[in-house]
C-alpha cells in the first residue's frame, strides 16, 4: 500500500484569539447602518470552521464560492478557524486560530489557552471525545464580528450551526447558512458500521455536537442548501418545514476540470475520491469492489484520493483483503494534480452512502471519464442518466458496473463526452452566485421586518 502527502501554502491575515467574548454588550445601532444603504455590490463575510478544500465539500464550497461571488462584483472576506482554505487573489481570508486538536493533538495546549474559555472547550471536548470546533469557531467568529460590525452588508455561515451564529442573527445582522446535508444521517451511517457497543458509544459522543446544530437550525431564519435530497432530509431530521429551505445547487468548475486530450487514458486505473475515511463515503464496498475485480482484471490499479487514517478502517480492510500492491492512497494534491488523474484514469467510482451533493462526481463527468455512481443521497440528481447508477452498500453492483465499462472502451468514450456536456449545461458557479445573490438581496431588503 502506497500513499503520497503534498501540503499547500497558506495565505496570511490574521485575526488573533485572546479574551473571551462573554463581557461583551453589543448594541443594534451600527449594524443597522450598515444595512441601510446597499447595492448589488455587497459586502460579505463566508463563515467556515474549517476550510481547507483537502478537508472535504465544505472547504471546495467555499473555495468556489466564493470567487464566483468576487467574479459577480461582490467583496468576499472569508473568515475561517484551521485548517485553512485556498483562496482566489481577489478572495480576503481571515484567520481565527484554534487550538486545531486533530492535527496537533492534546498536548499542543499551552498556558496562553488556560485564559481562554473557549480554548479549554475545545480541549477538554477533544479530551473526552467529542468534537467542539463548530461551537468553539461560533464563540471566535461573533467576537471578531462584534468588532467589524460595520464591514459587511451580509454573513454566511457555512454550516456550523453554532450557538454564536444564533446570537450574530439576534444582533441584527442578516444571516444566511449553508446546510450540506445533515450530520445526522452520518451517525446513523457510523452507528450501522459499528460492530461493538464501545464504539457506538464512542461515535455518539463525538456526534454530541448534533444537539447544538439541531436546536440552532431550527431557529435560523435564512437556510440553503445543495440539493433537493438535502433539502427533503434537513427537513425530516431537524423538523423544518420544506418552504423554510432554499435550495441553491453548487455549480462545477468546467473551465479547470476539462479533459485534457494531450494525456492518454489508461486502460487499467480506476480512481475515486473520498474525503474522509469514514462508513458514509463507502470506502469500505469501493475495496470490497476492487477486490472482486482483480480476479478478472488482475493488473487493475485503485487510486483513491484522500487521506488514509493510520490504522482506520481503510488500511485494516486493504491489508485483510491483500490489496496493498494494487492500491494508492494520495492526499494534499493540488487541482491541476487531480484533473491530470482524471485525465489519466479508465473510469471513476463514487462509493459513497449518502451525498448531499457529490462534487468528486460532478468533478469527474466534467473531465470527461466515465462514472459508476451509487444513488446515495444527492447523487442521483448530479449525475442524471450520464452514470451507471447502483444501490448504495452494495460491493458487487459497484464491480458489475465497473466490469462492463472496462469492457467496452466505446461506451466509457461516450460516456465520458455525455457527462461532460451535462455538467457544463447543468451546473455552473456562475449561476450559484447569480442565484445566491438574489437569495441575498431579498434577505437584506427584509432584514428589518
Amino acid at each position: 500500500m502506497k500513499e503520497a502527502a503534498i501540503t499547500q501554502p497558506d495565505t496570511v491575515h490574521f485575526f488573533e484569539s485572546g479574551p473571551d467574548l462573554d463581557s461583551h454588550t453589543p448594541s443594534e445601532s451600527s449594524v443597522s447602518s450598515a444595512l441601510a444603504s446597499h447595492d448589488r455590490s455587497l459586502r460579505i463575510a463566508l463563515l467556515g470552521y474549517r476550510s481547507d478544500p483537502y478537508s472535504g465539500g465544505q472547504g471546495v464550497y467555499i473555495h468556489y464560492l466564493s470567487k464566483a461571488l468576487i467574479d459577480a462584483g461582490h467583496r468576499v472576506d472569508v473568515i475561517s478557524g484551521p485548517p485553512y482554505p485556498q483562496l482566489d487573489p481577489g478572495v480576503k481570508l481571515i484567520k481565527l486560530p484554534s487550538l486545531d486538536l486533530f492535527q496537533n493533538g492534546l498536548g499542543s495546549i499551552r498556558p496562553k489557552n488556560l485564559l481562554s474559555i473557549t480554548d479549554l472547550i475545545e480541549w477538554i471536548s477533544k479530551l473526552t471525545g467529542g468534537f467542539a470546533e463548530p461551537y468553539s469557531f461560533g464563540r471566535r467568529a461573533l467576537k471578531y464580528l462584534l468588532k467589524h460590525r460595520d464591514e459587511y452588508d451580509l454573513i454566511h455561515d457555512n454550516q456550523s450551526l453554532s450557538f454564536g451564529m444564533l446570537k450574530i442573527q439576534n444582533l441584527g445582522f442578516p444571516l444566511v447558512t449553508t446546510i450540506h446535508h445533515p450530520i445526522t444521517s452520518d451517525l446513523r451511517i457510523a452507528l450501522s458500521d459499528a460492530s461493538t457497543w464501545q464504539d457506538r458509544l464512542l461515535i455518539r459522543r463525538w456526534h454530541s455536537f448534533l444537539k447544538m446544530q439541531v436546536t440552532v437550525a431550527r431557529r435560523l431564519r435564512n437556510i440553503v442548501t445543495v440539493s433537493q435530497c438535502s433539502q427533503k432530509d434537513i427537513a425530516s431530521d431537524f423538523a423544518l418545514s420544506l418552504e423554510r429551505i432554499s435550495v441553491i445547487y453548487n455549480g462545477i468548475d468546467t473551465n479547470i476540470f476539462k479533459p485534457i486530450p494531450e494525456i492518454d487514458r489508461r486502460s487499467n486505473l480506476v480512481m475515486a475520491t473520498a474525503s474522509a475515511d469514514a462508513p458514509l463515503k463507502g470506502v469500505r464496498y469501493l475495496l470490497e469492489a476492487f477486490a472482486i475485480l482483480l480476479q478478472k482484471y488482475p493488473d487493475l490499479e485503485l487510486v483513491l484520493v484522500g487521506k488514509l487514517r493510520q490504522g482506520g478502517d481503510a488500511e485494516r480492510l486493504v491489508e485483510d483483503l491483500n490489496l496493498s500492491s494494487s492500491v494508492s492512497f494520495v492526499s494534499g494534491i493540488s487541482t491541476l494534480a487531480l484533473v491530470e488523474m482524471y485525465a489519466q484514469a479508465t473510469l471513476v467510482i463514487v462509493p459513497s452512502v449518502y451525498e448531499g451533493f457529490g462534487l468528486p462526481a460532478g468533478e469527474a463527468m466534467s473531465c470527461g471519464v466515465a462514472v459508476v455512481s451509487t444513488n446515495g443521497g444527492a447523487l442521483p440528481e448530479i449525475v442524471g442518466d450520464n452514470a451507471m447508477v447502483v444501490p448504495t452498500r452494495d460491493s458487487k453492483a459497484l464491480a458489475d458496473a465497473a466490469s462492463k465499462l472496462l469492457e467496452e472502451p466505446s461506451l466509457r468514450e461516450d460516456m465520458g463526452k455525455e457527462a461532460r456536456e451535462h455538467i457544463k449545461q447543468c451546473f455552473s458557479w456562475e449561476a450559484c452566485a447569480k442565484n445566491m445573490t438574489k437569495y441575498y438581496e431579498n434577505i437584506i431588503a427584509n432584514a428589518d421586518d
